[in-house]
């Protein structure tokens, strides 16, 4: 697996000091994201890649890396796509950019048509009408708290102000974002500059009951939901959360039924809901978007990531046509005047667009399926390890919880650094596997066949043992 050089098939000694000269030239110019740099070179292992082909990643010494995490849950079809290369570089030759204040242009226009078909229905409720353009998931969200918020100011309901946002959720790292995150790494320095939000108990299936089922421990997270729009009648503007698996909080899933209990929860009291499809949506957990696993349609949705098949960067919030409407005036400051620079790139449109042609021409949903059944055989193995609490799957997203023992109520600790350990013995084995926490997960390309799939399995274990012997 380790044995292709990226240009000439093989393991070079010149391929190891290209990679050596990388490392040392990124070491004295670049911050990388989520990494506290101190670890580099030696705790955290940097590495150098030179180009990617379907699920691999390939280094600049030639050995190769089987993308389990799909680059941060961006690649649904693999690397160098070439579909979705060449619908970027037609639309490069005509036009790359132009501000979408006063202008348009194709691209946006029928990404947003299409955008709009594909989106979760409701049978009692008006579809989702407009689209508005951000350019990360972050973005997206702020775009959709602002929009929740700013619509009431519009109507004069100015104690509307607050958001419920559920414990254990992430939504991204913008200040907006952070305030309706509750994941302590990301959030505790910084929240001196965060708006309060309220958090709800997490539906997460994983913190049930002895004998209690996700679906009983999903209606008793609703019920807490319930008591806190008693106690602060008024004063709500919208509800954000993750449909389905709370991912920067440990691939954490819960039942269908809440989102379903969720959205009745909104209606009875007058509020948005919103859907964060950041990670989840694009066939991630089964169907195109994780709202339609509970018949739920929300009443603003976020969109990033696979967005673009992982080329290039852009999120999508749709909104319904009330919502639209409310910001419709002759004053401008009743106007969303939110902006970005590159809102709308016809590149990344076109990118968009090809990857939702993808999904029409090669059955994409239906191949998952049995890639899910695939990725669930495998993983039914590890329930009986002694070092896994949990395994959990929801489509082609599955999760593996170390603990001491095997034991829910005794994780390891934090200085044992189970899942650092586990990601380099992986890396060593040729196997992205970048940890949140002691979760381990798989969530690869969809390009993934059988032997790859064996190949993570086996390296997972492998992992595994070694990181808590």
């Amino acid at each position: 697996m380790q044995e292709k050089d990226h240009e000439d098939g093989m393991l070079t000694e010149a391929g190891l000091t290209e990679a050596g000269q990388w490392r040392s030239r990124d070491l004295s110019v670049l911050w990388h994201p989520c990494t506290q740099m101190r670890e580099h070179p030696d705790t955290l292992p940097l590495v150098p890649i030179a180009c990617g082909v379907g699920a691999w990643l390939v280094g600049y010494d030639g050995r190769r890396y089987l993308d389990a995490v799909s680059s941060w849950w961006t690649n649904l079809f693999g690397h160098s796509e070439p579909r979705i290369a060449a619908a970027i570089s037609r639309q490069a030759q005509t036009l790359e950019q132009v501000m979408l204040a006063g202008f348009s242009h194709a691209p946006a226009v029928e990404l947003a048509e299409r955008l709009l078909r594909l989106a979760p229905r409701q049978a009692d409720r008006k579809p989702l009408a407009k689209v508005f353009y951000a350019d990360n998931g972050s973005a997206g969200v702020e775009v959709a708290l602002k929009m929740a918020f700013h619509y009431f100011h519009n109507r004069g309901e100015h104690r509307r102000t607050k958001f419920i946002a559920l414990e254990n959720g992430y939504h991204g790292e913008t200040i907006g974002a952070l305030a309706v995150g509750d994941i302590p790494l990301y959030r505790r320095v910084y929240a001196p500059l965060l708006s309060e939000a309220l958090f709800a108990p997490s539906p997460d299936a994983y913190l049930a009951e002895p004998g209690e089922s996700a679906a009983a421990c999903a209606r008793r997270a609703a019920d807490a939901m319930a008591d806190l729009f008693d106690l602060h009648p008024g004063e709500i503007c919208a509800v954000i959360l993750e449909p389905r698996v709370q991912c920067a909080g440990g691939m954490r899933m819960h039942d269908p039924s809440y989102l379903a209990r969720v959205r009745q929860l909104c209606d009875a009291h007058g509020v948005f809901l919103i859907a964060d499809e950041i990670a989840v949506g694009f066939g991630r957990t089964g169907p195109m978007f994780a709202s339609q696993e509970s018949g739920v349609m929300p009443d603003l949705m976020c969109l990033s990531k696979g967005l673009t098949g992982g080329f290039l960067p852009l999120a999508a919030v749709l909104a319904t046509q009330e919502i639209y409407d409310a910001f419709l005036d002759d004053s401008r400051e009743r106007a969303f005047l939110h902006s970005h620079s590159y809102t709308g790139n016809p590149l990344a449109c076109a990118a968009a667009l090809a990857t939702l042609d993808i999904f029409e021409s090669d059955g994409v949903l239906a191949r998952n399926q049995a890639t899910a059944a695939t990725m669930s055989g495998l993983a039914a193995d590890f329930a009986s390890h002694s070092q896994v609490a949990d395994v959990r799957q929801a489509g082609m997203i599955v999760a593996f919880e170390l603990t001491r023992d095997g034991d829910k109520r005794t994780p390891f600790p934090a200085q044992q650094r189970v899942g650092l350990k586990a990601y380099r013995t992986a890396l060593e084995h040729g196997v992205v596997l970048r940890p949140l926490g002691d979760v381990l997960y798989w969530m690869p390309p969809y390009c993934v066949d059988d032997e790859q799939l064996r190949l993570l399995s086996t390296v997972t274990r492998i992992a595994i043992d070694e990181a808590t012997a």
